[in-house]
Formats: structure tokens, sequence, C-alpha cells
């Protein structure tokens, strides 16, 4: 009778919950939602500080993006976060559901990207000349737009006249703006000794031909020149991607293995409770 009694309380004390999947996981989503928390901040912040707001120019704001994407990270890894910790199943697969989704998402991307590269390289083109037309309302698009043609040394999305879709530098005659036919000081080629930079340097520039122009300027567009270099540094994207796409398999592994634990758990706790009452059973 005494060993009956031990062997019942051994069962009722096992536990199908591995503690090291379970922490792992916990520690595991820990870390993105603090880096979810961080973008948040870092959007907000952004947000704040600026003294003009570009409404019209909110899907390629650089600091919405930070809030969207940390919002969103900060849902899914609060569920993983509190299901994992609490052995909550409905949480666990909310998070696991959600990483599939985002993995899913992520693969159809790249595969549209592929298959229909002509559309794709037509829809960036309209977001850069979206974000051309909101150059001066939005401060960190200009940073984005000055700091992405200095390091690709480039103008422009086609060419460098596709500033003239800018209120300010466009090239027309009734045009009162004193930026009038120029391009952002991030077009103009600088010497390496150069420690004071012109930011007149790009003054009328639009009104001069290629030739001309390209003695002070870069002439050649941001788009082909960012798909020349994406066509040279697929190994690196590629291993960016798979950098992106590893954690979000680790997680929705060591979920699913939370949630078959669990529900093993579960089964053996219903178990035990239907014959507690006779052992022998």
């Amino acid at each position: 009778m005494g060993n009956a009694k031990r062997a019942t309380q051994n069962d009722e004390d096992y536990t199908f919950v591995s503690p090291v999947v379970k922490y792992l996981l916990f520690f595991f989503n820990m870390i993105f939602w603090i880096i979810s928390l961080v973008l948040i901040s870092i959007g907000v912040y952004s947000r704040i500080v600026k003294h003009e707001t570009a409404l019209a120019c909110l899907t390629v704001d650089p600091a919405l993006i930070l809030m969207v994407v940390g919002i969103l990270m900060f849902f899914i890894t609060f569920c993983g976060c509190v299901g994992s910790l609490r052995e909550n199943i409905c949480l666990l697969q909310t998070f696991c559901i959600f990483l599939t989704i985002m993995f899913l998402l992520q693969l159809l991307a790249g595969v549209l990207g592929f298959v229909f590269s002509d559309k794709a390289r037509g829809k960036v083109t309209d977001m850069f000349d979206n974000a051309i037309k909101h150059y001066r309302d939005d401060l960190d698009l200009q940073n984005l737009i000055d700091y992405g043609q200095k390091q690709f040394n480039c103008c422009g999305g086609i060419s460098f006249m596709d500033w003239s879709k800018n209120m300010y530098f466009n090239c027309s005659d009734d045009n009162p703006s004193r930026e009038r036919c120029s391009v952002p000081f991030s077009c103009c080629l600088h010497a390496k000794e150069e420690t004071i930079i012109n930011t007149m340097c790009g003054h009328g520039m639009q009104a001069l031909n290629y030739l001309a122009a390209s003695a002070f300027i870069n002439t050649n567009g941001c788009i082909d020149i960012l798909v020349n270099w994406i066509h040279s540094n697929l190994f690196l994207l590629g291993g960016i991607a798979l950098g992106l796409t590893i954690p979000q398999l680790v997680g929705i592994l060591l979920s699913q293995v939370l949630i078959n634990q669990i529900q093993d758990q579960i089964k053996l706790q219903n178990y035990n409770q239907q014959h507690r009452s006779d052992p022998w059973s």
C-alpha cells in the first residue's frame, strides 16, 4: 500500500514540461521584447522632436516604420514571454501563429520580388519619387536620402534630374525658390581632403547637361546603382535574410515543443485526477 502511494505521488510530481525549453523560450523572447521597446522609444522620440510632420509621406517615414515594427515585435514577444512563463497554450499558439505568418510573408515577398522584379523596381521608383517630393518636409527622411546618396555616390532615382519633382528644386521658370534647378549637397563630388562641405555645391546643376554636371555632382540615379549593389552582394544579403529567419524558426520550434509538453502535462494531470480515488484502477 505504501509503495502504491509513493508511486502515485511520483506520478503527480512528474512533469513533461522541460525547464530548459521553457526558460530558453522566455529569455529568447525577452531579448527581442527589449529590442522592441528600444525601437518604439526611438520612433516616438523621433516623432516628438520633429518641428514639422510630413503627413502626406507617412508611408516612408523612418520614425513611423520603427514604431510599427517595434509595436508588432512587442505584441508578439509579449505573447511569447508570458506564454512560456505561465505555460499558457493560448498565448504560445498566438506567438507561434504570428511568427509563422511573418516567416511566410517574408518568404512570399522574396519570391514575388524575384519573379516580378520589374514591378518591384517600379514600386521602388515610385517610393523614391515620393520621398524626393517630401525631401524638405521631413528631417529624418532628408537625412536618410542624403546618407543613401553619399554612400552609393548617386543622385535622384533614375538621374539627378529627378530632383525637379521637388517643389523647391523644380526647374520651372515660375519657381521662386532659391534652390531652383539645384540638387541636394549629398549629390556633390567632394574631394577627400575637403574638410568644409559646401552645402550650395548643387546650385543650378539641373540647368546643365549630363556631361557638364558630372564634373560637379553624381549624375547617375540611385536605383540602378542599388540594383547593381544587390546583384554583387547576394551572398551578404542572403546571410542577412538567413539571420532574420533563423530566430523566427527557432521561436516557432521552441513554442511548438513547449505547447506539446504542456498538453502532455495536462493529460497526465487529468489522468491522475481520475485515478486518484482508486490507485489500483
